[in-house]
């Protein structure tokens, strides 16, 4: 008989063939990104990465959900859990905003001593990424209204929040892609294509794993009435991420856009 609050997870081996999947899925786009295989490879670890993750994730929400082994206990890890891992991603945006701000505050003789390098024409920070900061802000209210409504039991108020938030992800997406396919530059053009591509191209793809997190709390709050009130730690892990994604972004429009743009503008003397 357990008496203990906690659940002792069986042995699975969803982590095993998760970790390798993801393991030959980086291994294989580096190699695509050199020429040494074809993109078709990178893309069946990739479908092999994704259904890991999901048989994975369909286990925890039937241990969660049918069983009931997620106890107050097992909650509190959860949520240490979730905090870590968006530790992690701090830490991994912090390498990329260091490469951005060791190329700008001291650019090197290889690009002119000046930032932004010669010959590259930076994004207006005032149209589409200021656009993109208030969608990106409100979506952020949006999911937050959608907790609380949860927690009052304002059922049809949480239906449309949810839905508020998943078009307002979906507009700062397609507006992201239409910025990179009028981009004056690309990744190749030296450390500011780099740095600018690779922190803002991260969010993008943190801002995709976002909206399918919220997209399945939004599945299962409406449709399967698999969280409630009182236990929904998978919308809040949802919730935590994409403000984590918000504050990011604001980062990422003072630094990247509005600071790398002024300097530019100084650089010519105040004439736009």
């Amino acid at each position: 008989m357990q008496r203990h609050p906690y659940h002792l997870v069986k042995a699975i081996f969803w982590p095993f063939f998760t970790s390798l999947s993801f393991f030959f899925f980086a291994l294989s786009f580096v190699a695509y990104m050199h020429f040494f295989c074809s993109f078709f490879v990178s893309f069946l670890f990739f479908i092999s990465l994704i259904f890991c993750c999901l048989f994975w994730f369909m286990d925890v929400i039937f241990e969660s959900t049918y069983q009931g082994y997620h106890t107050r206990a097992v909650q509190h890890g959860l949520r240490l859990g979730v905090i870590l891992f968006i530790v992690s991603e701090v830490m991994f945006f912090f390498a990329f905003f260091w490469a951005f701000f060791h190329s700008s505050l001291s650019p090197s003789i290889q690009i002119g001593c000046v930032w932004p390098p010669a010959g590259i024409i930076p994004f207006s920070p005032w149209r589409i990424p200021l656009l993109n900061t208030f969608i990106l802000l409100m979506s952020g209210m949006t999911i937050t209204a959608a907790h609380y409504c949860l927690i009052l039991g304002e059922g049809d108020d949480v239906y449309e929040m949810y839905l508020y938030t998943l078009g307002l992800a979906v507009v700062f997406t397609l507006f992201q892609l239409y910025e990179y396919r009028h981009a004056p530059f690309d990744i190749s053009d030296g450390i500011y294509g780099s740095t600018f591509f690779m922190t803002t191209g991260l969010h993008g793809f943190h801002v995709a794993g976002g909206t399918i997190a919220i997209f399945i709390s939004f599945l299962r709050t409406c449709f399967f009435d698999h969280l409630t009130r009182e236990h929904h730690i998978g919308f809040e892990a949802s919730i935590w991420y994409w403000h984590f994604v918000d504050v990011v972004w604001l980062f990422l429009f003072v630094a990247v856009y509005w600071w790398g743009g002024a300097l530019l503008f100084e650089r010519r003397g105040g004439k736009g």
